[in-house]
């Protein structure tokens, strides 16, 4: 019985001991006094990898770097290094591109036409000559009608010493905006807008019109006339071109 006694003292003893130990109140900066944070940790912004450019962007970038390099020191003198490095592009990605020298030009003489005639494109709505307003870019800024002459300047003096360059202005330059004019031009006789025999000629006729009367040649440069005159002469062509010279026919008798 005593030892049961002693026993049962011993626990209450012990438990009395635990209790008061935890409610004494822990000192300020006691490890155990610190309350539980409970605050999941902020998650970290991942960075993300730069957006590269598509091949079609980078394409672009090429051969913008590649037109100023020609104008600045011409074709001949341009190497695929310095337009790797003009355009901060590998030499790698710029072959990947363009295999040669020859493939930059087609590509910077395909970039020059769409600024002498914008085709294609969506031109509905509108009536003729407004639509061939547009497709012959009547009112370009003077800055764009400078770098046009620039790049008809620079491709008569490389054309005399390469003749790769005068062979693909003529293929990649006139003849691709013939074609192209042509076809826009049956489309519209098709669609009963136009009344012509034959679109390829009349494609022919505009164009020469348009260009071959305002381009005068003096020694190895190309001379526009003044850019409000241009804009002028560009307006008769198409209205003469569109509505004629206001003649009537004759009848047939």
């Amino acid at each position: 019985m005593f030892c049961q006694h002693m026993l049962f003292t011993k626990l209450m003893s012990t438990n009395n001991v635990q209790q008061s130990t935890l409610s004494i109140p822990l000192l300020p900066g006691h490890p155990m006094s610190a309350t539980p944070n409970t605050t999941p940790p902020a998650k970290r912004k991942a960075r993300g990898r730069p957006k590269l450019a598509t091949p079609a962007e980078q394409r672009a970038k090429i051969v913008e770097a590649t037109r100023q390099l020609f104008l600045t020191q011409g074709y001949g003198s341009t190497t695929m290094s310095e337009v790797a490095a003009h355009c901060r592009a590998s030499k790698r990605t710029l072959y990947e591109l363009f295999p040669s020298k020859t493939d930059l030009l087609g590509a910077v003489i395909e970039q020059h036409r769409t600024t002498m005639l914008a085709l294609p494109g969506d031109y509905a709505g509108l009536d003729l000559s407004q639509a061939l307003e547009q497709i012959f870019q009547v009112d370009i800024s003077e800055e764009e009608d400078k770098a046009r002459e620039a790049f008809l300047n620079l491709t008569i003096v490389e054309a005399a010493r390469y003749p790769e360059v005068g062979e693909m202005m003529i293929r990649l330059g006139g003849d691709k905006a013939h074609a192209l004019l042509a076809d826009w031009m049956e489309e519209k006789k098709q669609a009963g807008q136009m009344f012509i025999d034959d679109t390829a000629s009349a494609a022919r006729m505009l164009m020469d019109m348009m260009f071959g009367a305002i381009v005068t040649k003096k020694g190895a440069h190309v001379e526009w006339p003044g850019l409000d005159a241009r804009k002028d002469y560009m307006r008769r062509c198409i209205r003469i071109f569109v509505h004629g010279t206001g003649v009537r026919p004759v009848p047939e008798t």
